[in-house]
C-alpha cells in the first residue's frame, strides 16, 4: 500500500510520482499547479539529482515567487548548465536572490566587468572576497562597512598596518556611540574585571573588529586597543552614572542593560582622540545631558504608569527586534 501523509491544507494525498507532479507543475491549464509545487517542494531535498534539476530549471521558467525560491537552491546545487538561464534572469530582472549565485559561481571576468550591477548593502562586501583574492584588485573601502573591510582583508589574505587596524576600531567605536542603546548588540559580558560593567569592547560589531585584527596579526594595535577598553572600564566603573544605577530599578533586564549601554557610549566617546570625532558630534556634555532627560523621562512615565494602569498592564515584553536576514553565504 502506497503511504500516505497529511497536507498542510488537512486533506491526505497519495505520494503521486514525482515526474507526474513536475508535468502538473509545467502544465499550467493541468488545475494542480498550487498541490503540484507545495509536494515538489516538501520533497526536493531527497529526490535524485535528475528530478531536482528538472524541477529548478521548471520553476526558474516560472512566475517571480517560484524563481525565487529556485534561486535559494540553485545556490546550493549548482551546476554549470543553470548559467545561461541564471545570467538571462539576472540580466532582465536584478533580483536580489539572484544575484548570490552570479557572485558565488559566475566567472570572476564576468563578475568584474558587471560589478555596478550589484547594488544592494552588502553585494560589494561578497563581490570582492572573489575579486580581492587576486592582489591587483583594488579595493575601494568607501563601498564597504568598517568591520566588512577588517573581514575581506583577513578573508582574502590581505596585510593591514598597525595604524590603519587601531584607526578602523576606534572608527567603529565611533559610530557605536551612535547607535540606539535598544538596538546594541553585546559579546563577551562575562569578560568583565568589574561586574555588570558594560564596555565598547563588548559591542558585537567592536568586538568582531577586534576578533580581525587579532586574526590579522596586528597584535600590538590589538594590546593597544585592549589597554583603552580597560581604561574605559575603569572610568565607567566609578562614574557617577554607573554607580548610580540600581538593577532594582527595573522591572526587565533589558531595560537594566540599555542604562549599562548608555553608559559605555558617553564614556567610550569621551575617551575616543580628537582626530577620530567629526565636527557634527555632540558634546560629551551633550551626551550626558541627553543620559539624564531619558533616565527623567523614564522615571515619570513610570510613575504616570503606575497611577494610572493596573498593575497587570505593566506585565508586558516588548516584541523582540527582527534578526538580522541570514548571509547568503
Amino acid at each position: 500500500m502506497n503511504k500516505v501523509r497529511i497536507m498542510r491544507h488537512g486533506k491526505r494525498k497519495r505520494n503521486t510520482p514525482i515526474a507526474t507532479l513536475i508535468r502538473n507543475y509545467i502544465n499550467k491549464k493541468s488545475g494542480k499547479v498550487s498541490e503540484s509545487r507545495e509536494e515538489i517542494q516538501w520533497r526536493f531535498n531527497w529526490l535524485d539529482w535528475k528530478d531536482q534539476k528538472k524541477i529548478l530549471n521548471a520553476f526558474l521558467e516560472s512566475g517571480k515567487s517560484d524563481r525565487e525560491w529556485a534561486y535559494g537552491k540553485v545556490l546550493d546545487f549548482w551546476d554549470d548548465s543553470f548559467l545561461p538561464k541564471v545570467k538571462e534572469l539576472w540580466e532582465t530582472y536584478h533580483e536580489y536572490k539572484c544575484s548570490w549565485t552570479v557572485i558565488r559561481y559566475f566567472p570572476l571576468e564576468y563578475i568584474s566587468e558587471h560589478i555596478d550591477d550589484f547594488t544592494d548593502e552588502r553585494d560589494y562586501f561578497f563581490v570582492c572576497l572573489r575579486l580581492a583574492k587576486d592582489k591587483s584588485y583594488i579595493i575601494d573601502r568607501t563601498r564597504l562597512s568598517n568591520t566588512d573591510y577588517l573581514a575581506l582583508l583577513y578573508h582574502t589574505g590581505r596585510d593591514i598596518s598597525a595604524d590603519d587596524a587601531l584607526d578602523t576600531l576606534f572608527a567603529i567605536v565611533h559610530d557605536c556611540c551612535y547607535t540606539d542603546a535598544f538596538m546594541m548588540k553585546l559579546e563577551r559580558l562575562d569578560r568583565a574585571k568589574y561586574r555588570d560593567v558594560i564596555t565598547p569592547g563588548n559591542f558585537r560589531e567592536v568586538n568582531l573588529a577586534f576578533y580581525y585584527v587579532v586574526k590579522l596579526q596586528q597584535y600590538e594595535a590589538a594590546g593597544q586597543f585592549k589597554n583603552w577598553n580597560e581604561a574605559v572600564e575603569e572610568a565607567i566603573y566609578n562614574s557617577p552614572e554607573f554607580k548610580s544605577i540600581d538593577k532594582n530599578d527595573f522591572s526587565f533586564d533589558f531595560q537594566y542593560e540599555q542604562r549599562r549601554v548608555e553608559v559605555a557610549k558617553i564614556y567610550g566617546f569621551q575617551a575616543l582622540d580628537d582626530k577620530y570625532k567629526l565636527p557634527s558630534d555632540p558634546t560629551v556634555e551633550e551626551m550626558r545631558d541627553s543620559y539624564e532627560k531619558g533616565i527623567e523621562w523614564s522615571r515619570k512615565y513610570r510613575e504616570q504608569a503606575a497611577e494610572t494602569l493596573p498593575p497587570s498592564a505593566l506585565d508586558f515584553l516588548p516584541m523582540e527586534p527582527e534578526g538580522e536576514d541570514p548571509l547568503p553565504f
